[in-house]
């Protein structure tokens, strides 16, 4: 392809990137603990992008910080299952889209390999219609032609992709940092009761609309946890190679797994609750009860707080949307070459995802109109909720299985707690489903 450089038409692969990152097992903990500290990132930056954005919003303009709680159980459980996802990738040495391919036959492979495709689609329709927005909130264009102007973004992969994955980690936590700042930045402007807020982290009755706030807390959690996130985390975590090591090496990389773990998603957790915090001092507080999608807190956000926080709002939501532009590529990669064996430049993968994303969002904005975007990002999270349970199945069966995990298995208790926590997500999805269509 002569009108790409070389590092953009390279195929982004696992075979390519594992263990590209050596970390010196004699070295400090200190030392392996920054060396290792990454994958966790690309990880956490899926738990903030524009899906989750409009239910915090919703929840917070409506029953203010009394929903916390759910925001909190659900990055809890989304740590619980990322770990699992990351011991998969260090213990097997292979990612759950290899691990399925090898557990289940031709028609089980198929069926997992087109659910996960839909789930990094689904996935890009928030980025799409996130950015749009932006560009909208930012520069005043039309969200029909935000939606074209994201297409441009596939060049930003083609600038970064092959430079090495250290490299990639960076811009990634260049852009949870500016949102972290955002969002800190308007707290800050709008400070809230933090009595009630502690009191939201405890669950308790919302008081009015029970139904609205079920359904609500329902479409936190499945906004939250992201089924195509499992599947980047066992392959990403891969890039790291312990060298010099003994016997308790994979013990102790999994130590490190869950520090990078924990304290991305905690992040992550921090800025969704920042923006629950944000609506419910914003809106709730004064009396705003009905602020329903992104757009709207943006416009109500201005003459409340200042043009400074409205603006900020706008980069934060920016940043928000292009980050799954590297951590979506990276993931369809890892589904495509798992399931399929196949290898493709990364520029056509990420041209055949923005494509796919571009023609139902630019569709839906187009028929419905611009006010049509808040409905449309509820659906896109509707459709990742549809796919989790296809990719918790076979990863917790995957972490289960002695012959393949040796000793690093999980027990018996793990097993419950995931089994439980399967019951639940898969119940809640339905549920969420069934009052998004009601």
């Amino acid at each position: 392809m002569p009108f790409f450089p070389t590092t953009a038409t390279a195929p982004f692969c696992p075979s390519e990137v594992k263990g590209s990152i050596a970390i010196d097992a004699r070295a400090s903990r200190l030392t392996k603990l920054r060396r290792f500290f990454g994958p966790g990132l690309l990880v956490a930056i899926g738990y903030m992008d524009p899906g989750n954005w409009a239910t915090d919003i919703q929840a917070g303009s409506q029953f203010g910080y009394s929903l916390l709680w759910v925001v909190a159980f659900s990055s809890l459980a989304a740590i619980f299952l990322q770990m699992l996802a990351a011991r998969l990738g260090l213990v097997a040495g292979k990612d759950l889209a290899q691990a399925s391919y090898d557990r289940y036959g031709p028609f089980g492979r198929v069926v997992q390999w087109v659910t996960a495709e839909v789930s990094i689609v689904a996935c890009d329709i928030a980025e799409v219609l996130g950015c749009a927005l932006a560009f909208k909130l930012l520069l005043g264009v039309p969200v029909a032609w935000g939606i074209v102007l994201t297409a441009l973004d596939t060049m930003i992969v083609l600038g970064l992709q092959g430079k090495g994955f250290r490299q990639i980690e960076a811009i990634v936590l260049g852009l949870i940092g500016t949102m972290a700042f955002c969002f800190v930045a308007q707290v800050t402007m709008m400070p809230p009761d933090w009595h009630a807020v502690f009191n939201g982290l405890v669950p308790g009755d919302p008081g009015h609309d029970r139904k609205d706030a079920i359904v609500l807390a329902l479409g936190i959690v499945g906004a939250t946890i992201m089924p195509h996130n499992l599947y980047l985390h066992s392959s990403v975590v891969q890039t790291r190679r312990v060298v010099g090591g003994a016997r308790g090496t994979i013990r102790d990389t999994l130590a490190l797994v869950r520090v990078d773990t924990c304290v991305s998603l905690f992040v992550a957790m921090l800025v969704n609750a920042a923006i629950l915090i944000l609506a419910g001092a914003a809106f709730h507080a004064t009396g705003r009860t009905d602020v329903a999608d992104i757009e709207q807190a943006y416009r109500l956000i201005t003459p409340i707080v200042g043009g400074a926080a409205a603006l900020l709002f706008g980069i934060a939501l920016l940043a928000s949307g292009q980050s799954s532009t590297l951590t979506g590529t990276i993931a369809g990669q890892v589904i495509m070459d798992g399931f399929l064996h196949m290898k493709i430049p990364c520029y056509q993968r990420r041209l055949i995802t923005r494509g796919l994303a571009l023609i139902p969002a630019l569709i839906g904005v187009l028929w419905l109109g611009d006010g049509s975007v808040g409905r449309l990002l509820v659906w896109s999270q509707v459709l990742l909720s549809l796919q989790l349970p296809f990719a918790m199945w076979p990863l917790i069966r995957s972490v289960s299985d002695r012959a393949a995990m040796g000793e690093h298995a999980i027990g018996r208790g793990m097993q419950v707690a995931a089994w439980a926590l399967f019951a639940v997500i898969t119940g809640t999805n339905l549920l969420l489903i069934t009052g998004v269509a009601g």
